[in-house]
């Protein structure tokens, strides 16, 4: 009997251990352990800033064109050919011109001998009818030859000026310093200028000056202004940021798929001859820039404390800068104000002692990223921004499943970032 009786409490005392031990390893909540994330209060530059896209091209490029028609005889420049204002860069085949400017040459002298014939002719009649020799019928007729003749050297000269200005146009000279773009003929080709001017070259007065047409969006134009500081980067140079400035906000609206868009001119330095003109650029237009002034991240007014955050931290009156308040129950608290307005926020530190209090800030620009703080902080504070769940998987112990769901606020590097967490003193 004695024997029975101590198998069994062996069997007790066994099943007492082994269901100790599922509860301990397996049933029981594991505590989590936390760290918060903090930040320092930083001095800098902080700004608000739209996107746009845009081309890169030159300031300014002139298309050079022919005013005359003709064969291309000669080319003097190729793509990429740098040209001083006067150069030749092309010649037409001048011959048909100057046939036609020899021809009207020899129309001008015939002219002049007939006006030097009427002039005797006038003469001769002048002396008759003094001495009443001719009637004034004569005379009259005499006069208008002479006048008529005088008209017709003088058309003449004119078609024979003309002429010769066309023949000098089979020339075509650089209008600016710059460099070839474009060359849109060859040797042995025909233009014709009926119609239009045809472009023969394309020239960029300045490289090392280029501009960006860029397209704002009707949403962001009212906040761009001239003078305004702009950067941009392009595909070519993906790492590289180039500097501009605003120089033009064109009033012509574009639309597309009724998107209204504004061009917008930025002029950029280009001494380093990078950027080409066609490029696509990716701006942004700095609207409002502020320069050393205190600044916090957007993130450390949206943390909470939640119960976790409770549970393992000391939490100050949760009443502005020092001013005490009743704490109720398990630590949960009343809001700071129901009428905070826009230039005012709260923010969490955390001092020496692991307490946590809250803070009243008065804050100025907000840029979704940055906000800036007028007054309410010191250059010391540490600001929570969020916290992080520190399971067994970072000191060594099983991983956990990533099916299983996570409790509220914790998590694998999780941290709190706005949420109300377990309904804590906000």
């Amino acid at each position: 009997m004695k024997t029975k009786n101590k198998k069994w409490l062996y069997w007790i005392v066994g099943g007492i251990i082994v269901l100790g031990a599922v509860w301990y390893f397996f049933i029981r909540e594991k505590e989590v352990k936390i760290q918060l994330e903090t930040v320092q209060p930083e001095m800098g530059e902080i700004s608000n800033s739209i996107t746009a896209t845009g081309t890169v091209q030159p300031v300014d490029t002139v298309a050079v064109g022919t005013q005359v028609s003709g064969i291309i005889k000669n080319i003097y420049v190729d793509f990429n050919s740098t040209v001083k204002k006067g150069e030749l860069l092309a010649t037409l085949d001048p011959d048909l011109l100057q046939y036609q400017t020899e021809q009207i040459n020899a129309n001008l002298q015939n002219a002049k001998s007939n006006l030097s014939y009427n002039e005797i002719n006038f003469n001769r009649q002048t002396q008759l009818y003094k001495v009443g020799a001719v009637s004034k019928a004569d005379y009259d007729v005499a006069q208008n030859q002479i006048n008529a003749a005088r008209a017709q050297v003088n058309s003449v000269s004119a078609q024979l000026s003309t002429a010769k200005k066309n023949l000098s146009l089979t020339n075509i000279y650089s209008p600016i310093d710059g460099t070839i773009l474009n060359r849109n003929v060859s040797e042995g080709q025909t233009v014709a200028s009926s119609f239009s001017t045809p472009t023969l070259f394309s020239i960029a007065k300045d490289l090392t000056k280029m501009q960006i047409r860029a397209s704002v969006d009707e949403a962001d134009i009212g906040n761009v202004k001239i003078g305004q500081k702009a950067t941009f980067t392009v595909d070519a140079f993906p790492d590289e940021t180039f500097n501009g400035s605003v120089s033009e906000v064109r009033l012509q609206p574009t639309v597309s798929s009724n998107v209204v868009n504004y061009t917008t001119m930025i002029n950029a330095d280009n001494s380093s001859l990078k950027l080409k003109p066609g490029m696509t650029a990716n701006i942004t237009i700095y609207t409002e820039v502020l320069n050393n002034v205190m600044k916090i991240p957007a993130a450390a007014t949206s943390f909470r404390p939640d119960s976790l955050v409770i549970k393992k931290y000391k939490v100050a009156s949760p009443f502005a800068n020092g001013k005490k308040g009743k704490r109720k129950g398990n630590g949960q608290g009343k809001n700071l104000s129901t009428n905070e307005n826009k230039n005012e926020a709260a923010v969490w530190i955390i001092g020496k002692d692991s307490t946590i209090t809250r803070k009243k800030i008065k804050t100025g620009m907000d840029n979704d990223t940055e906000i800036q703080v007028i007054s309410g902080l010191n250059k010391n504070d540490n600001i929570i921004t969020g916290y992080k769940s520190l399971s067994k998987k970072s000191s060594g112990g099983a991983a956990k499943s990533p099916f299983m769901p996570q409790r509220r606020g914790g998590g694998n590097g999780g941290g709190n970032r706005g949420g109300t967490g377990g309904g804590g003193p906000r």
